[in-house]
């Protein structure tokens, strides 16, 4: 599906999916092969050495790829993985929806190819393949992996019966030792004081009805890998990211129709949402106090995008900012689909997935909005993990 996206699995399988077909055939579709290009800014950076970025590529196609930017040397190589490991039948497979680095391994979440690639996140050589069903978000804590999972097919079906699940995963066996059932369709997971929230979805079950869609958020206590309650926020729920004080903020994509996207915020001691940000969140990036979103809200009623960019103070929990590209240059991103803020140069980097089909786009932005570069990615670039220099 994401993909995260950051269309949503159902909007995929409803457009993406017709799309795909329409352009099957096309002799114009550019293949992205191995490649490095020169951008001409390299610079040193304080405790890392670059980044990867996982481009989804459309499902059904099997073009995931994984390309990697090298912040001393100012080289952006496109395809790495493929050129990395010639052995790999199909490569990196069908929608790379989640990516994470811990313990100097690579793990790259490929959802509809039903696993996650372990690499070696000096070579971007293949370690292993983790099978984990309809595997959609991954998050670390404490010498293990945990890992969403959808369970079942990738379907829309509004009499979806089968309960989605977290994995957790050894991450030095790199064998699941345990499972623990959630919601329906969980998405994006995060960790904060020992426990784990989920962003139940129902995303299977919603096409169509609102009322079919989950609403709320799983909370597991990590001691005891057990769901100790779901905390209610709104219909579809996709993104959770914890602040620096560990509350956490949680998105809903609404229905497409009448009820609109939003963003919440989950108070933690209170384990109940408190307060709501009127804005579509269609991903975000918590840098200290600041909460960089975009927003690409669909509506089936008029049958059109609307995009929008805002900077939220997680403190005071108030939009201060509605522009994070201030020269203008927003008007280059057709579909913005992935973001990141550097935690030391604050750097803003923001991904255009362009019409889903051709090569998209990385954008970087300095921090005070303004374009530094820009470069062609591989196909629907959406997810990024920064490579820390291990001594």
């Amino acid at each position: 599906m994401r993909n995260n996206k950051n269309i949503n699995v159902f909007l995929i399988l409803l457009s993406l999916l017709t799309q795909i077909m329409l352009n099957s055939c096309r002799s114009d579709v550019e293949m992205i092969l191995s490649e490095d290009i020169a951008i001409g800014n390299p610079e040193i950076i304080k405790g890392y050495k670059g980044f990867y970025l996982l481009n989804e590529g459309n499902m059904g196609s099997n073009k995931a790829t994984l390309d990697f930017y090298d912040f001393a040397t100012g080289i952006y190589t496109r395809n790495i993985y493929a050129e990395r490991n010639p052995h790999v039948p199909k490569e990196m497979g069908d929608v790379g929806n989640d990516i994470g680095i811990y313990n100097n391994k690579i793990w790259a979440v490929i959802n509809v190819s039903n696993k996650i690639e372990v690499m070696d996140a000096q070579t971007t050589q293949r370690i292993a393949q983790i099978e984990i069903p309809n595997c959609r978000f991954i998050k670390f804590h404490k010498g293990y992996a945990y890992v969403t999972s959808y369970a079942g097919p990738v379907v829309i079906d509004p009499d979806y019966e089968q309960l989605g699940f977290v994995a957790k995963i050894n991450t030095v066996t790199l064998e699941v030792v345990d499972r623990c059932l959630v919601g329906f369709q969980p998405d994006e997971l995060e960790i904060s004081v020992d426990k784990i929230y989920v962003a139940n979805s129902g995303g299977y079950m919603g096409a169509g009805n609102s009322d079919g869609y989950e609403r709320t958020v799983s909370v597991i206590d990590i001691a005891t890998f057990k769901e100790e309650k779901r905390i209610d926020v709104a219909y579809n729920l996709e993104r959770i990211k914890a602040d620096s004080r560990g509350n956490l903020w949680v998105s809903s994509r609404g229905d497409y129709k009448g009820l609109p996207a939003r963003l919440y915020f989950l108070d933690r001691e209170k384990e109940m949402i408190t307060d709501t940000i009127d804005i579509a969140a269609t991903n975000y990036w918590i840098d200290n106090d600041l909460l960089y979103v975009y927003g690409t809200e669909f509506s089936y009623i008029n049958n059109s995008w609307n995009i929008s960019y805002s900077i939220v103070d997680t403190k005071s929990r108030e939009i201060i900012s509605r522009n994070i590209i201030t020269d203008g240059t927003d008007k280059e991103i057709e579909k913005p689909y992935g973001i990141m803020v550097h935690p030391e140069t604050k750097d803003i980097f923001i991904t255009d997935a362009g019409n889903y089909v051709t090569p998209g786009v990385i954008y970087c932005f300095d921090k005070e909005g303004r374009k530094k570069w820009n470069v062609v990615t591989g196909n629907i670039p959406g997810h990024f993990a920064l490579l820390p220099i291990y001594n």
